[in-house]
C-alpha cells in the first residue's frame, strides 16, 4: 500500500477541503488518506471515517442512487470512464432514513501519479447544501494546496525545481524586458555528505536552510529555487561579472560563519542565457561549469566558456551515441603487439578501442574515455571490445593467422555494474572459442589507479577471473603514485610498467634506469612476468634486455592496427611478423622463473 511522505500526508490530512485518496488494491478502491474536511462533513473522526468507507459506505447512500454510484465507481476504478456524479447520502449516523435526512453530494474524481510512479485516485466531495461560491472556494483551496506543495520545497520554503521548469522562461523574459542579460547560477554545497556524517541529518537540514536564506538575501530580486538534494538554482542577470562573484563569495562567508560546523560553502557555475539558447540548455551549461570545478578548493565560481561549450557538445555526443556506435560497428578494436624481447617475436596483443565516427571521423580515446568514465558508462565499451576480440578469434583462424593471447582493458567501474566474469564466460561460450583456444588466451588489464579505489566486489571478481582460467595483468605501474602493497592485496600474472618510465629513461642522471631494473627484479621475486610499454628506440630495447625484462610494447615495433588492416597488408603481399607458438610461450615462461 502506498505510503505518503510525512510532510505531504500532514498537509493533505489537515486540509479543510473534503477529499479522500484511494488505491486500487486487487480490484477494490481502498481509502488510504482522508482529509480533515471530509471528517467534518461526515461528522466523524478519521478512524470511523475509514471504517465507514471500507465497510458501510453504501448503507448511507439513497437506495435509488446505489446502483448508478456502484456502476460508475467500478468504471472509474478500471479507468473506463471519468468520475463526476451527484448522489444522495446521510451524513449523521443517527438519521432515520427519510428523504429529508439525505443531502446531495457532488463527487469528482481524478487519477494522480505520485512521485514514485504509484497511481492513486483522489475524489473530492462537495456538499451542495453549501452555496456555489463556497463550493468553488473549497475546490480552489484544494487546487492551490496541491500546487503549493508541487511548487514549494517544504524544508527551505523556496520555490522548487518544478516551478523553475514551469515558469523559468517567464523570469528570463522579464529580465530581458528590463534590458538585462539573464543568467543561470547552479550551486552545490561542497561535501554535504561529509557534513551530514559529522552533524547528522538535522544539522544538514539547518545548513540547507541557512544556504537558502543567505542566497535569497544576496539575490533579492532574482528567482532563487532549490533543486535536488544540496543544489540551488538561481535565475539572475549579468551586469557585472565581478559583482556576481562578490555576492557568491559573500554568501560563502556568511554560511561559514553561521553554520556552526565545518563547511566550505557553495560552488557555483554561471551561464548567460543567449538569445538562441533555451533556459533548460543554459541550466545544463551552468551545471556543467560547476562540475568542472571538481575538487579544486581554490575555486568557488566558474563561468561557462566557449571551450566548455565545445567540450560539452562533444561529451553529449559521445554519451548519446555510445550504444549506436557499438551496434553500428563504429567502435573498432585496434591490436597493439607485445614482443618477446629475447626473440623479438609477437607474444600477445593488446586490444584497444578506437571510435571511427561517420560524422566526426576519428574520436580519440582521450576524448571518449573521460566522459564514459565520468558518467559510469565504461562497462558498455569494455565489454563491447571484449566481444569483438572474441568474434575476431575466428577471423584470425579462418585467415590462417597465428592465435596469440589478447589483453583487454577493464575499469574498476565495470565490476560495479556487471558480473564481468559471467559476461566473459557467456561470450566465450557464445562464440564456441573452446574449439580454438583456452581461456588463458584472454587477459584482463586493470590499472593500478583503478585498484586504488578497491572494493570487495572488485577484489572478488578479479579473483574469480583468474579462477576461471583467464589471466590478470596490472597495467600502468609506475604512473603517478605507486603502492607496492598492491601485490599483497591482489594476484596478478604480469606487471606492466608505464611508458613514462621509458620516455624519461635518461632524465636526472638516468634515475628511471635504476627504478626499472629494481622493479623487474622485484616482480620476478613475486612470481610475476614483466612488460614495459613505450619502447621507441633500439637503445631502449637493448636496455630492457640487459635488465632482464621479458616483454616490450611500443612504436619501435609498429603502431596499433585493426584486423582489417592486417588482412589488407597480407593480401597486398606484405609479410606478417613472426609470432611465438603456444609451446614457445610456455617454455619462455618456465625459463623466466628458472633464472
Amino acid at each position: 500500500m502506498y505510503q505518503f511522505p510525512q510532510d505531504l500526508k500532514k498537509a493533505y490530512e489537515s486540509s479543510p477541503v473534503s477529499f479522500v485518496y484511494y488505491q486500487n488494491i486487487d480490484g477494490t478502491a481502498v481509502p488510504i488518506l482522508i482529509s480533515e474536511g471530509f471528517c467534518r462533513n461526515t461528522g466523524t473522526d478519521r478512524q470511523t471515517a475509514f471504517e465507514w468507507l471500507n465497510n458501510g459506505l453504501f448503507e448511507h447512500i439513497h437506495p435509488d442512487d446505489v446502483g448508478i454510484l456502484s456502476h460508475l465507481s467500478d468504471e472509474f476504478l478500471h479507468r473506463r470512464s471519468p468520475y463526476n456524479i451527484i448522489f444522495r447520502t446521510k451524513l449523521g449516523p443517527d438519521s432515520s432514513g427519510s428523504d429529508e435526512d439525505y443531502i446531495q453530494i457532488h463527487a469528482i474524481g481524478k487519477w494522480q501519479t505520485m512521485p514514485d510512479g504509484t497511481e492513486l485516485m483522489v475524489i473530492s466531495y462537495a456538499n451542495l447544501s453549501l452555496t456555489e461560491k463556497s463550493v468553488k472556494e473549497r475546490m480552489d483551496a484544494y487546487t492551490l494546496l496541491r500546487q503549493d506543495h508541487f511548487y514549494t520545497d517544504p524544508l527551505t520554503g523556496l520555490l522548487n525545481i518544478n516551478y523553475l521548469h514551469e515558469y523559468g522562461r517567464e523570469k528570463v523574459n522579464v529580465i530581458r524586458a528590463e534590458g538585462k542579460k539573464p543568467c543561470f547560477i547552479y550551486t552545490d554545497l561542497h561535501s554535504m555528505r561529509s557534513y551530514n556524517d559529522q552533524y547528522g541529518v538535522k544539522g544538514g537540514d539547518r545548513l540547507l536552510c541557512l544556504t537558502a536564506e543567505t542566497l535569497k538575501k544576496q539575490f533579492p530580486a532574482s528567482l532563487v529555487t532549490r533543486g535536488s538534494d544540496d543544489h540551488f538554482v538561481i535565475i539572475s542577470w549579468i551586469d557585472d561579472k565581478e559583482e556576481l562573484v562578490r555576492r557568491l563569495h559573500k554568501t560563502n562567508e556568511i554560511i561559514r560563519s553561521k553554520a556552526g560546523g565545518n563547511t566550505f560553502g557553495i560552488r557555483a557555475g554561471i551561464c548567460p542565457v543567449e538569445d538562441s539558447d533555451t533556459p533548460s540548455r543554459a541550466l545544463d551549461h551552468a551545471k556543467y561549469a560547476m562540475k568542472s570545478i571538481n575538487n579544486d578548493m581554490n575555486r568557488e565560481v566558474v563561468f561557462f566558456s566557449p571551450d566548455q561549450n565545445r567540450l560539452y557538445l562533444q561529451e553529449r555526443y559521445i554519451l548519446e551515441n555510445l550504444n549506436k556506435a557499438i551496434q553500428n560497428g563504429w567502435i573498432k578494436v585496434f591490436y597493439h603487439a607485445l614482443y618477446r624481447i629475447e626473440t623479438e617475436k609477437e607474444a600477445a596483443f593488446e586490444g584497444l578501442a578506437r571510435w571511427i565516427d561517420p560524422v566526426h571521423g576519428v574520436i580519440t580515446p582521450g576524448q571518449f574515455i573521460p566522459p564514459l568514465q565520468k558518467y559510469h558508462q565504461l562497462h558498455k565499451l569494455d565489454l563491447a571490445v571484449f566481444e569483438q576480440v572474441c568474434r575476431e578469434v575466428w577471423v584470425r583462424h579462418e585467415n590462417d593467422l597465428p592465435l596469440v593471447p589478447v589483453s583487454v582493458n577493464f575499469s574498476w567501474q565495470d565490476f560495479d555494474y556487471e558480473d564481468i566474469v559471467a559476461k566473459m564466460n557467456e561470450l566465450y561460450e557464445q562464440y564456441h572459442l573452446a574449439d580454438l583456444v583456452d581461456k588463458s588466451y584472454f587477459i584482463v588489464e586493470i590499472t593500478e589507479q583503478d585498484l586504488a579505489v578497491e572494493t570487495e566486489r572488485v577484489r572478488e571478481q578479479l579473483k574469480q577471473i583468474r579462477e576461471n582460467g583467464y589471466r590478470v595483468w596490472l597495467d600502468d605501474f609506475g604512473s603517478g603514485y605507486s603502492a607496492i602493497n598492491v601485490f599483497s592485496r591482489f594476484d596478478f600474472d604480469l606487471i606492466k610498467y608505464d611508458m613514462e618510465l621509458m620516455r624519461h629513461l635518461d632524465d636526472k642522471g638516468g634515475v628511471n634506469r635504476v627504478i626499472l631494473e629494481e622493479l623487474v627484479h622485484l616482480a620476478k621475486r613475486f612470481g610475476l612476468h614483466t612488460l614495459t610499454e613505450g619502447v621507441e628506440t633500439k637503445e631502449q630495447l637493448a636496455f630492457l634486455e640487459e635488465i632482464g625484462c621479458e616483454l616490450a610494447q611500443g612504436f619501435y615495433f609498429h603502431k596499433p592496427e585493426s584486423l582489417d588492416e592486417t588482412l589488407a597488408r597480407i593480401r597486398s603481399g606484405q609479410s606478417v611478423k613472426p609470432c611465438e607458438t603456444k609451446e614457445e610461450r610456455a617454455a619462455f615462461e618456465r625459463k623466466w622463473f628458472e633464472k
